[in-house]
């Protein structure tokens, strides 16, 4: 069982995986966050995991609901289909100190009692729905993967532990930090 974060970075990796022997029958994709925008439209996180995933991994895609009109209602819904621990969970980096739609200032970032739930405001244009602090914490495995020189500063502050970055919250048990260059220097 993985979750997938939305954003730019994650395509070519999801494209790649078509080249592997993945055996996708015996797991479920889930989102890390979405925004709330039509289906279909080039917003959604989903449109492009369903443009770059395998075909075989898009069967397997759990989407969330973020067409509905109760957000909650929905969130609640999505929370019920996931595992108790997810197996791995892809997380990026914003410039800003984000990861999934965890954004700095919003009332979604002290949601403790929920593994799924809609952000307060709207960021970059959108309200969202996102994992929680909780569903991340609790997965076997997180793959950050950052990338770009507009990352360096937030990258530095993830690396340090800093708190008061929404990714610094993230304490994984097992994670593995996947960096270009730009990002690194």
């Amino acid at each position: 069982m993985i979750a997938l974060s939305g954003g730019r970075t994650p395509w070519l990796m999801c494209e790649r995986l078509a080249d592997h022997d993945v055996p996708w029958e015996r797991g479920l994709v889930f989102q890390v966050d979405e925004r709330v925008a039509p289906n279909g439209s080039q917003d959604r996180n989903l449109t492009h995991l369903r443009g770059s995933l395998p075909p075989a991994a898009v069967l397997r895609l759990r989407p969330m609901r973020v067409a509905a009109a109760d957000l909650d209602a929905a969130a609640l819904a999505y929370e019920a289909e996931l595992p108790t621990h997810l197996d791995l969970v892809h997380l990026g980096l914003g410039p800003d100190g984000h990861t999934a739609s965890l954004v700095p200032g919003d009332d979604v970032l002290d949601v403790e009692d929920r593994l799924v739930a809609p952000t307060g405001g709207t960021y970059q244009g959108h309200r969202r729905v996102t994992l929680t602090y909780p569903a991340l914490v609790a997965a076997r495995r997180v793959l950050w993967l950052v990338t770009g020189a507009e990352k360096r500063e937030a990258l530095r502050a993830l690396r340090a532990g800093d708190e008061t970055i929404p990714a610094g919250r993230v304490r994984a048990a097992d994670a593995i930090l996947v960096a270009d260059h730009a990002a690194l220097s």
